[in-house]
Formats: structure tokens, sequence, C-alpha cells
């Protein structure tokens, strides 16, 4: 499956191989759906593709053309968008159910600890393009998965964040500074160590990527990884040992968590 397939919204892709089952089915080829819904063939096309949301006005002629008899109408409700890119669905899983996570960053801040302003402004400047729909939903999402601060259990959080993340000026000068902010708020939580790697103390281990460690309460030990357009959990043993050891020289070499919060306040005091 390529990446951008895997990246379209599951409840779509399902619905569009159904919706071309049951034209097939009828012998009805594509031309005439869009002739009856006064649609063109590329909409008709990318519905079946599961690229765009199909309109209710299409469903319902379809449903009649096709002899589906109110099958395919009944999907029009379940239709919605995935919280989170098909690539990271697992890893969401897992985090879900984590009793610790230890978790690097290199160029980006963490998810957990992104402001709405930084999110969006990562989210608005993706490549290629999401629709402002997508950025709302994927946002929201985001923010819905904070709650894994202050949950009940706790869970043991430790982050460690390059300089290079914590310079990068997303979404501008405002947006940079409300971040820095967060992260000291952050920081604050009992549950929370949150550490920086300066520039100075950076390790080849540390110029790899990102990684998160993570256990579940069922004592998994998972690390996943993730790219410009590729993701992996995995729960190899070797592999998370591997990861586990450059995760504990990273932090090794960090400043600890009353000196990560001195550097953080005299970068928001930068402007």
């Amino acid at each position: 499956m390529s990446d951008e397939i895997s990246e379209l919204p599951t409840t779509y892709r399902y619905f569009g191989q159904q919706f071309q089952l049951w034209r097939q089915a009828a012998q009805v080829r594509r031309e005439t759906v869009a002739e009856a819904t006064s649609y063109s063939v590329d909409m008709v096309k990318s519905v079946e593709q599961g690229r765009r949301k199909v309109p209710a006005r299409m469903a319902e002629i379809a449903d009649e053309m096709f002899g589906a008899k109110g099958i395919l109408l009944a999907g029009l409700s379940h239709l919605k968008r995935d919280k989170f890119p098909a690539r990271a669905q697992d890893f969401m899983i897992y985090e879900e159910r984590a009793i610790v996570m230890n978790w690097y960053e290199s160029l980006l801040i963490p998810g957990l600890l992104q402001t709405e302003e930084y999110a969006t402004a990562l989210m608005r400047g993706w490549c290629p393009p999401l629709d402002e729909e997508t950025v709302t939903e994927r946002v929201a999402a985001r923010m819905e998965r904070q709650a894994v601060l202050t949950r009940t259990p706790p869970v043991a959080l430790n982050f460690v964040i390059h300089e290079a993340a914590l310079r990068a000026r997303v979404g501008g000068p405002e947006v940079r500074h409300g971040q820095l902010l967060r992260l000291l708020e952050a920081g604050e939580l009992w549950n929370v160590a949150l550490h920086v790697l300066p520039y100075d103390r950076t390790v080849p281990a540390a110029l790899s990527g990102s990684m998160v460690l993570l256990e579940t309460a069922e004592h998994e030990h998972f690390v996943y990884f993730e790219g410009q357009s590729q993701s992996r959990l995995t729960s190899d043993p070797d592999e998370v040992s591997t990861q586990t050891q450059r995760y504990g020289m990273i932090r090794g070499q960090a400043l600890d968590c009353a000196e990560s919060a001195r550097f953080i306040e005299r970068m928001a005091g930068e402007g």
C-alpha cells in the first residue's frame, strides 16, 4: 500500500470500495454516475478511491442506480475522518495504555507538550497541504492526547528535547514564546521529567532521529520511530534494547530538570 493511500481516512476507503463494488455489480460506468449526479467523473473516481467523502446526493442516486436497497445510504452515517494518520494509529492505541514513556525529540516539540497554536502551525505547514477540516480535527485529537499528562493512575513521562527543537520558530516568535512557557508549565508536573540536550552536549546517538520508548500496564515494551512519511512501532526485544541504550546515552548528556528549566527560561526571555 502506498504512503498516499495509507494516509486516507479508513472509513472513506471502505465506503469507496463498497461504492465501486456495487457499481461494477450493476454494470454501471463511472461516466453514467457522473452524469446522473451532476458531478465529474474525477469526483466519482475520488470517492471510489477514498480520497473524497461521498456527497449525500451522489450516495442517494447511486444507491438507487446500483439496486443497493439502502445499503450504501446506511454507510453515510459512519463516514468520518481518522483522528490520526494511519501510520500512527497503532502507536496511539498503546500510548493510551502506557505507564511509562521515555521520549526523545531532535527537531520538534513532543506532541504531548505542544500548544494548540504550535500544533496548528505544524499542521498548516504540512506538505502536501492538508485541508482546514483535517487540520482542525488533527489538532483537536493532539490536544485530547495530552490528557495523559494528568491521567489517573499517573504515567511516568520523561522527555529529552534537543536545543534545535526549542530554537525552531514554528508559527513565528509569539507561538514559539508561548510554546516555551508551556514547556515550563509541563515540567512542573510531578510525574514529568523534562530535559534539554544543548548543542554543545550533543552525542552521535542524538543525531539519528527521534524515538519514543513505551511500557504498558501489561509490561509490554515498544519503541516508536517517526520520519518524513513513514513510522514504525515495534516490540522486537533487540530493537527495544538498542534504542533504550541510545536513549540512556542521550539523557545522560542532557541537562537535569532544574538546569533545563533555567535554559528554557533564558530562551523565553530572549524573545
